[in-house]
């Protein structure tokens, strides 16, 4: 190679060395913007019947408008899991029940409460989640599957029968599917941090925010 034709190569090189340095310094940043939910919705956004995950009185407050048969809730629930484990007893978790995908999510919800009322809410929960491709692949109610995989998990099935019936239960599923409407929440997950909802929503997002929110409340 002469000399002339080295010049020139060396030149390129520091030239798209050059060009992706400036990239990536210049490059746009994820930025977390957070929008307050205003007085009118602030009721809507949680209720006192709401499943809660973790500490009723900590600091650091989760919402999640959660659809059992939706598989980017099921992505999302172990990143809440290591949200709620990074931060311990600071992060508290509500669950708002989304039913987007008709009767199926309303049969699992029917079954989340009664395994509310037998206090093994979490962990049916996540056996729910880790089985859902078997009980929502179809869109079609399976209880006797669901029931399964709960008993499993710790749910005394004979009493789950009457509790799921019970009217409180459609009571539940009735308000959380109003301040649906309410909240003007179109897909799910929906999540919502110390009434701010996130924008862009992410899970680097979500952790930063709560990281935030976690941070101040120490301050």
């Amino acid at each position: 190679m002469n000399r002339r034709a080295m010049m020139l190569s060396v030149f390129a090189v520091a030239v798209v060395t050059f060009a992706a340095s400036a990239w990536f310094t210049t490059r746009p940043a994820s930025v977390v913007v957070t929008a307050t939910v205003p007085p009118e919705q602030s009721e809507a956004l949680l209720r006192p019947c709401s499943p809660i995950l973790g500490p009723k009185e900590a600091s650091g407050s989760v919402v999640e408008f959660f659809d059992p048969a939706c598989k980017a809730c099921c992505g999302l629930y172990p990143v809440v899991k290591y949200i709620m484990a990074e931060h311990r007893d600071a992060v508290r978790v509500a669950i708002r029940y989304t039913p987007f995908h008709g009767e199926v999510s309303e049969e699992a919800i029917r079954v989340l409460e009664a395994d509310r009322m037998q206090d093994v809410f979490e962990p049916v929960m996540e056996a729910l989640l880790r089985e859902q491709p078997r009980w929502a692949s179809h869109g079609t109610p399976a209880p006797g599957l669901m029931r399964e995989n709960a008993a499993a998990a710790g749910l005394d099935v004979e009493a789950a029968r009457t509790q799921t019936l019970f009217p409180g239960t459609m009571g539940v599923i009735n308000q959380d599917r109003a301040d649906v409407e309410t909240m003007g929440v179109r897909q799910t997950p929906a999540s919502f941090v110390n009434g701010g909802s996130l924008d862009p929503f992410g899970e680097a997002e979500m952790r930063a925010l709560v990281a935030e929110e976690v941070a101040a409340s120490y301050s």
